[in-house]
Order: C-alpha cells, then sequence, then structure tokens
C-alpha cells in the first residue's frame, strides 16, 4: 500500500476518533477533556494504534478507552471506508506536556541569562 495511502487513513481515522469521542457518556473520558493526538494504522489495517492525550488521569483514561473500544470501532466502521475496521489500542502521548516543558525551561533561561548589548565602542569604518 502507498504511503502516502497510509497516511490519509491515519489522518482520517484519528479525525473520526474524535468526533467519535464525543459520544462517549463515561466521565472519566468526559471530564478529562481526552482528545486524539494521532493514530498509526498496520499496514495489513487490522489494528490501529491511538495515541491520545488528556487532562488527567491517563490510566484510568486509558481503560475507559478500552472499555468503549466497541462503540469507538463501530463509529469508525460507518464513517470511515474501509475493508477492514481496525482493532484499536490506546497509547497515552505525553508529547504535549514534554513541548510544555520544554517551552518552560527555555523561557526560564531567556530570563536569567544576561541581555547582550551591542558594543557602541567601535566605531564604524
Amino acid at each position: 500500500m502507498a504511503n502516502y495511502r497510509r497516511n490519509r487513513i491515519n489522518d482520517a481515522v484519528a479525525q473520526e476518533l474524535n468526533l467519535a469521542l464525543r459520544e462517549v457518556r463515561d466521565p472519566r473520558v468526559t471530564g478529562a477533556l481526552v482528545s486524539v493526538t494521532r493514530a498509526e494504522v498496520a499496514p495489513d489495517l487490522r489494528n490501529a494504534t491511538v495515541f491520545f492525550s488528556c487532562m488527567g488521569d491517563a490510566k484510568e483514561v486509558r481503560t475507559a478507552l478500552i472499555r468503549c473500544a466497541g462503540l469507538l470501532r463501530h463509529h469508525l466502521a460507518t464513517t470511515v471506508n474501509l475493508r477492514i475496521t481496525p482493532e484499536l489500542a490506546f497509547v497515552h502521548d505525553d508529547s504535549i506536556s514534554h513541548g510544555a516543558r520544554i517551552a518552560e525551561l527555555l523561557s526560564e533561561i531567556e530570563k536569567t541569562s544576561p541581555k547582550e548589548t551591542p558594543d557602541t565602542t567601535e566605531e564604524p569604518k
């Protein structure tokens, strides 16, 4: 299968799962602000790894997502035109919090480093 086709399938699965999460009524999911960051579908379309981020306990949210995987798969089967609807595996994606931590460290370094001022003792030639 061409790589661009897999990329389109990955994007479609991630987008539809984000929409499907609105239908989930589990308070562990609705109260944690869960969003799908990306999805990686296997080349044979039988399995998909879904990366999610949340504003709560990631273990608890992952457990809730596993419990409602049937509902999410059903939504995928009805909206995404695939020959096989993949089995879903959920992985917490901490890249957003990691990026925020890096930005915080960079701003801290910027505040503590002395400002460089241009040397005005040299005369233009």
